[in-house]
């Protein structure tokens, strides 16, 4: 996921997150996967926001997007998700791991 599918991916993320009163504070594309630091309201439950967030991106990326469609298969996010809260982990770390995969991602691409 490069040049425009990579912002199209990242605007269609923020609109969502706007949508329900959440905020996409940072996030990284690569070309497998996606690391994003949001900030959601205290509802809906976290497990509820992204089955939202997942379920509408999907159909809105293949929208978009239809060359990921892969076999004539709707499948764009794998099947579980990790959530660490502020509050267990410094803000700060998770900003830093985020960078970090952006930028280790940049290297295994080819700066790209």
């Amino acid at each position: 996921m490069y040049g425009e599918a990579k912002k199209g991916i990242g605007e269609i993320l923020r609109k969502l997150c706007e949508m329900k009163g959440a905020e996409l504070i940072e996030g990284t594309v690569r070309k497998d996967h996606i690391h994003m630091y949001v900030s959601i309201p205290p509802k809906p439950a976290v497990s509820e926001f992204m089955g939202y967030l997942k379920g509408k991106s999907a159909l809105m990326v293949f929208d978009r997007y239809p060359k990921f469609k892969t076999g004539g298969q709707r499948n764009f996010w794998a099947r579980g998700y990790y959530v660490a809260t502020v509050g267990n982990v410094n803000e700060a770390t998770i900003r830093q791991y985020i960078h970090e995969q952006e930028e280790n991602g940049k290297l295994e691409d080819g700066g790209k």
